[in-house]
């Protein structure tokens, strides 16, 4: 599974990076798409499927949340598009950009709320697109940095030291301003003393406006204005400045929630071992391995419910992995060589907590949790030689 799901990341999901960056995929072809995943994922052919043991959307969180960081296609299709704004104001004055703006307006109209027959089905895609609740989230990791002021909008964009707009913050005065659709160099002027505001109002303030016409001009006057500097934007969410579709993904992929405790997860993805091993003690501790158990909660027919290997109790994960009678000889083996004492806890989770914590030294620590997948590991293909080959267990060879 762990090879199944480094192909899904390498090949399935990058093979449409070139359409995903240009066109908005419809659902129908995410849908597609996420059918040929998923099947693949579990095992299954084009003619065949496989019990899914655990849902598409939990696979698709972050590795810290519980997930197995498969990319979520809506997604990380927003994110690529989500570069064309950035890329136009960013290349103003280039060819391509240019007959954007001539045809449509640029990167500034891909928030109009006004349709046209006349635009693409591309450019209708963008718009829509940049108008989404989603893609807010983008929007607010850019940051403008002031230069001659030619292209921000003074009242209506996010460019003071309190990163809010002054429309939002000083509401009266936008109100009664004569100058709301302005931009910054058209609000005043360059002297030989530097830079003057020139404020236009439609009436004279009221004696209850003073207080906050005084705050508004004390605030403006500490603001620099450039006489030649460009306008530009800093993408916040990466450390170069500039977009990028993996800190754009990250943002969208911030607000999914994932496990209230994602502490086995953490603590598993930090460890250096096969993809295969840590997949599967990935499905171990949410108790998603095909135990006789676990089998017969998805309707499969199973007439013989009892434990391989000792015959005396139901074969479930915490049974079969940590509390039988021919494996629990193996967990006290292994604390003897630390010298611990300690109980054993009832679920996968919690045992595999219990050798992340009160180890003294990070190298003993990491040494510990890495036993604990690999012993786990071996007990799981030595009882699948049990079931399906009839082998017989044999505890000191699961040891050695």
């Amino acid at each position: 599974m762990g090879g199944r799901v480094t192909l899904i990341k390498a090949v399935l999901t990058a093979l449409p990076i070139y359409f995903f960056s240009f066109f908005r995929v419809p659902n129908k072809i995410i849908e597609k798409l996420v059918s040929i995943q998923r099947r693949f994922l579990w095992g299954g052919g084009s003619g065949q499927k496989k019990i899914a043991w655990v849902n598409w959307e939990t696979l698709c969180l972050p590795k810290d949340k519980g997930g197995l960081g498969i990319k979520d296609l809506r997604m990380f299709n927003t994110a690529l598009l989500g570069k064309w704004r950035w890329e136009i104001f960013q290349h103003d004055g280039e060819v391509w950009t240019r007959i954007l703006i001539s045809k449509y307006g640029g990167w500034r109209h891909l928030d109009n709320q006004r349709r046209s027959s006349y635009y693409s089905h591309w450019w209708k895609d963008l718009k829509l697109l940049n108008q989404q609740q989603q893609t807010a989230a983008l929007k607010g990791h850019i940051q403008w940095r002031v230069g001659c002021g030619d292209k921000i909008k003074f009242w209506e964009v996010t460019w003071t030291i309190e990163d809010r707009q002054l429309m939002v913050k000083y509401a009266n005065l936008y109100q009664i301003s004569n100058q709301q659709q302005q931009t910054i160099s058209l609000m005043g002027n360059h002297n030989d003393e530097g830079w003057e505001w020139n404020f236009s109002w439609r009436r004279n303030l009221f004696d209850n406006e003073a207080t906050t016409a005084a705050e508004f001009i004390q605030e403006t006057a500490m603001l620099t204005i450039q006489q030649h500097g460009a306008d530009s934007w800093v993408w916040r969410a990466d450390l170069s400045g500039k977009y990028s579709t993996k800190s754009a993904y990250d943002i969208l992929s911030e607000a999914t929630r994932g496990d209230i405790d994602n502490g086995p997860f953490v603590e598993l993805w930090k460890l250096r071992i096969p993809p295969k091993a840590a997949t599967f003690a990935w499905r171990l501790i949410r108790d998603r391995l095909p135990t006789k158990v676990n089998l017969r909660r998805r309707q499969v027919g199973i007439t013989d419910l009892m434990c391989p290997l000792c015959n005396n109790m139901e074969e479930n994960a915490t049974h079969l992995f940590f509390h039988c009678s021919k494996i629990l000889p193996l967990w006290w083996e292994s604390l003897s060589w630390v010298k611990k004492e300690a109980a054993f806890p009832q679920n996968p989770k919690e045992h595999f907590m219990q050798h992340t914590n009160g180890n003294v030294g990070r190298i003993k620590a990491t040494r510990w949790k890495c036993w604990w997948v690999a012993l786990t590991w071996t007990i799981w293909q030595h009882r699948n030689k049990t079931v399906f080959e009839s082998q017989p267990f044999n505890t000191s060879k699961v040891l050695d």
